[in-house]
């Protein structure tokens, strides 16, 4: 009894020196200190901290089967409809008419006038509309013509007037008399006469009325005559002697006028 312990004592403790340098040398495997490679791979079964390392069929196999991780969604924002910035729209060839001295926009015939603002600012102080004092003999209601000048009075009580820029006939064209208003017209048509058109053959034998007629917003025409008192569509002659004998004003300003005077009203040209 007592020998089959102690040969059982001896087996163990030669089991246990014998497994002693094996536990060392798998924690020496285990540290991964045989510089990877199929050496160490052979011995651990894994490539350390070498080089490369040999592929594992356990590991292989695992990431073949494992199931696909899943990527988060792009985010694609809803299509506009538009990549670009739209193009603007074409401007119509004809812009609306905005409303011109009281006429409706169907009647303007192109173009709409200019500001009358605009057009006070860039004529001289001296030609815009004012009220001045007036010292002639003339009964309040006539109408002054001060060709030299460039200024149409119309006489007021109490020795006061009305003064107007205008622009009056050029060389040759000048004239002065005694007339009366014998008609007036609102955005009147012009008809050159025969000795207009002999020195303009260009000219037109008629046109409508409207703002891009040279007579302008409104006409007072005098006696038999020729001649008139009439807007313009060319502002900047205003206190020059350009016509063939017409007496121009801004359109604002014979429309003004246009609604003071009736027909029969005296008109002085000096």
């Amino acid at each position: 009894m007592r020998g089959s312990v102690r040969l059982g004592l001896s087996a163990a403790v030669a089991a246990a020196v014998w497994s002693a340098p094996a536990q060392a040398q798998q924690a020496r495997y285990a540290e991964g200190g045989y510089g990877g490679g199929l050496i160490e791979y052979l011995v651990t079964g894994g490539a350390g901290n070498g080089t490369r390392g040999w592929p594992q069929r356990g590991v292989a196999a695992q990431r073949a089967t494992a199931p696909q991780r899943a990527e988060a969604p792009l985010r694609v924002a809803a299509y506009s409809g538009e990549l670009l910035p739209a193009e603007p729209e074409p401007m119509p060839a004809v812009q609306p008419q905005r409303q011109v001295y009281g006429v409706p926009p169907a009647a303007g015939y192109g173009a709409s006038q200019a500001d009358p603002a605009r057009i006070a600012r860039a004529v001289a102080p001296e030609y815009q509309r004012q009220e001045v004092a007036f010292s002639g003999a003339q009964r309040p209601g006539t109408i002054v013509i001060d060709t030299a000048g460039k200024h149409l009075y119309l006489v007021q009580p109490g020795q006061r007037a009305l003064r107007y820029g205008i622009g009056v006939g050029r060389p040759g064209f000048a004239w002065s008399g005694l007339k009366t208003v014998s008609r007036k017209a609102e955005w009147p048509d012009w008809t050159p006469p025969a000795e207009m058109i002999a020195r303009r053959p260009d000219l037109p034998r008629h046109m409508a009325g409207g703002p891009e007629n040279p007579l302008g917003a409104r006409a007072l025409y005098l006696g038999s005559s020729l001649y008139r008192i009439h807007g313009t569509n060319e502002p900047n002659t205003i206190g020059q002697s350009v016509s063939s004998g017409c007496i121009r004003m801004m359109n604002d300003d014979v429309v003004d006028l246009y609604e003071r005077v009736p027909v029969g009203t005296r008109v002085e040209v000096l």
